[in-house]
């Protein structure tokens, strides 16, 4: 199935590593042009020598306000416009909700809800017919208590953007194999029986892999899902129950 990203652009935020990483891979794998960014600038470069010649890697922390703009502008100079971008940001330290401060909470908001406003506020902005914007929605405890507010802002950027051609999703990753994923297990009790029942919860029985993550998130980006937005579509497995 051609997606038809073919030197269409991208950012991808948080595209260093894990989810973000394996939607840039994807993107690229089917002839679009990447920005993907991380705040060690080190890895981002590596990033996109990895991701090959059709990729940028950028490094700027995604609490910066002036960090989304500089991206579309370099996007814009490097592949002479933009199609996309997908907010992929980092989550916060593991921990439950009794357990997590005010001064967490607060800067979970910083990190999580406004670092990913202000880059789907700038691509509202810039974007024109066509174009996409996706948000990763993280379900771990402190992001799950701002999940809802994320969602509730890609609904209503679908219906302020729908009537110029753009379209908003969200992407809802269940587990999914990647480094962090591995690295919260470790700090389980007994992390090989946790995995266990983690997947006996899961109606395929296993874990996702980044790729399957990355195929679905390219997918929602490209010209060939030009007629879904203001959904949140759930990357799980069949974890999540509801309707």
């Amino acid at each position: 199935m051609d997606l038809g990203l073919k030197d269409r652009a991208y950012v991808v935020t948080g595209g260093t590593r894990g989810l973000g990483y394996a939607v840039a891979r994807e993107l690229v794998a089917d002839s679009a042009r990447v920005v993907v960014t991380g705040r060690d600038g080190r890895r981002a470069a590596e990033a996109a020598a990895e991701l090959g010649p059709h990729a940028a890697g950028v490094g700027v922390d995604n609490a910066d306000p002036h960090a989304p703009h500089q991206l579309i502008a370099l996007a814009r100079e490097l592949y002479r416009g933009l199609d996309g971008i997908l907010v992929s940001v980092g989550g916060p330290s593991a921990g439950g909700v009794a357990a997590t401060t005010d001064a967490q909470w607060a800067a979970s908001f910083e990190s999580v809800f406004l670092s990913a406003v202000r880059p789907a506020r700038a691509a509202a902005a810039e974007l024109t017919a066509g174009g996409a914007i996706g948000l990763v929605l993280s379900g771990t405890a402190l992001p799950n208590g701002l999940r809802p507010g994320l969602a509730g802002l890609a609904k209503s950027l679908a219906d302020e953007l729908g009537p110029r051609g753009i379209r908003v999703v969200g992407v809802l990753p269940g587990r999914i194999a990647t480094d962090r994923m591995r690295d919260l297990a470790g700090l389980a009790p007994a992390p090989d029986a946790r995995r266990a029942t983690n997947e006996a919860a899961i109606p395929l029985r296993r874990y996702g892999t980044a790729e399957e993550f990355g195929r679905a998130g390219a997918f929602l980006l490209s010209p060939a899902a030009s007629y879904v937005s203001g959904v949140m579509v759930s990357v799980d497995g069949g974890a999540r129950r509801g309707v």
